[in-house]
């Protein structure tokens, strides 16, 4: 059985805000609708792509949009559309985002009924001055209410956080890191903040009102961030924007960077390799990571070796499969 997700964006539909960092056709590529046929086509393409083995393992995902705050019978068709591979079991379920406020208990019952099994929500920050800053449209009180609800329907939960929105800082995202952990999702999304052109963040950035992080700061921020939620045994399934869509042509600054994950993970295995080198006479030293994990400490573009050349250190860095994920051990 293979692994195999579709995924499907709802462009900006239903939505009742225009959050200060929002373009979403910009984010996805997509203008036009997504309609019911394309669903089934999409779902289609990828089980034909299996050679008759099913992607029982893999998720039909709705993202793009605040998927229940659509027209009702729009979205009902669209689900329609995509509960047939599920319930014939084709795939392991649906996954969609959504806005905390477009949850309620009508809502979580038609999730339920047409197979969806994994909720996403827009928390983006957990402080109500941030929120409020950034035109959200919802306190962070919401977010919590609307995850518990969740939580109590028994869908898989994820929470989706921003950094270095308008007014946030990195003490500011840490605190909702630390809040989102205390609520125990299962996944979590890291998206640093990108300026498009067409957003009001844009405008208060050329109006010199908001210095967006760039994409050094922004690892830097992540590098603190990730270990945070993968030590609670939450999985981080997402960090900046995926490449793609119109983001490269509207990008005017902030955080984009199309390996930024790589980049992110990179400066966890330099800071802790660093964390034991420091002490120790500059010189030649082994660099033991785990399985897989090479490319990792080495960095991208190889940016940790000449990070630690700089410093007089000469690695060399060989696996041991023995050492988990970020554990670094030097000879």
């Amino acid at each position: 059985m293979k692994h195999v997700n579709v995924a499907l964006f709802v462009v900006h539909k239903g939505c009742p805000h225009k959050c200060t960092f929002c373009d979403q056709r910009s984010i996805t590529g997509f203008a036009r609708e997504l309609t019911p046929r394309d669903v089934e086509e999409a779902a289609r393409t990828a089980l034909n792509s299996l050679d008759g083995e099913t992607a029982a393992g893999g998720e039909i995902a709705f993202f793009g949009g605040s998927f229940t705050m659509v027209r009702r019978e729009y979205m009902l068709s669209l689900l329609e559309s995509a509960y047939p591979f599920v319930r014939d079991g084709l795939f392991k379920g649906i996954r969609i985002s959504t806005r905390p406020d477009g949850i309620d208990d009508e809502i979580c019952g038609i999730l339920k009924r047409y197979g969806v099994t994994a909720v996403e929500l827009g928390a983006q920050s957990l402080n109500n001055r941030v929120l409020l800053m950034n035109e959200r449209g919802h306190t962070a009180e919401q977010v919590v209410s609307a995850f518990n609800m969740l939580k109590g329907y028994g869908f898989e939960t994820g929470l989706q956080m921003m950094t270095g929105l308008y007014g946030s800082d990195d003490e500011d995202s840490i605190e909702t890191a630390q809040k989102i952990i205390a609520l125990k999702p299962d996944t979590v999304r890291i998206y640093p903040t990108v300026v498009l052109e067409n957003t009001k963040l844009n405008a208060l950035m050329k109006e010199g009102k908001y210095s967006p992080l760039g994409v050094e700061e922004a690892v830097d921020l992540c590098a603190k961030l990730i270990p945070m939620f993968e030590n609670e045994g939450i999985t981080v399934i997402r960090v900046g924007l995926h490449s793609g869509g119109d983001v490269e042509e509207e990008f005017t600054g902030g955080a984009y960077h199309p390996a930024l994950r790589e980049l992110c993970e990179g400066r966890i295995y330099r800071n802790t390799a660093y964390e034991i080198l420091k002490d120790l006479p500059q010189g030649e030293y082994t660099l033991c990571v785990g399985a897989g994990m090479a490319s990792r400490m080495a960095g991208h573009k190889k940016c940790n070796t000449a990070f630690f050349e700089e410093k007089g250190y000469r690695i060399k860095i060989i696996q041991d499969n023995s050492l988990n994920k970020y554990e670094v051990k030097v000879r």
